[in-house]
């Protein structure tokens, strides 16, 4: 068992997809019109960051339990 508490390649990868994710749709709802365009492509992003996650993990970048 690993005591790295996520710190792995896959796991920051991930968080940082699905920050960008979220700064993204943010920026889109707070444009003057609300711009949904933006909005829907940072919402996109999110379920992308799980998809990475997944498929670094597999490749040998996450913590294999």
């Amino acid at each position: 068992m690993s005591d790295n508490h996520g710190n792995t390649p896959a796991a920051w990868t991930a968080v940082i997809v699905g920050l960008v994710g979220f700064l993204v749709g943010s920026i889109g709802l707070m444009m003057s019109p609300v711009n949904l365009v933006i909005f829907w492509i940072g919402l996109i992003l999110l379920p992308i960051a799980a998809v990475v996650f997944v498929v670094m993990t597999k490749m040998g970048l996450g913590d294999a339990h």
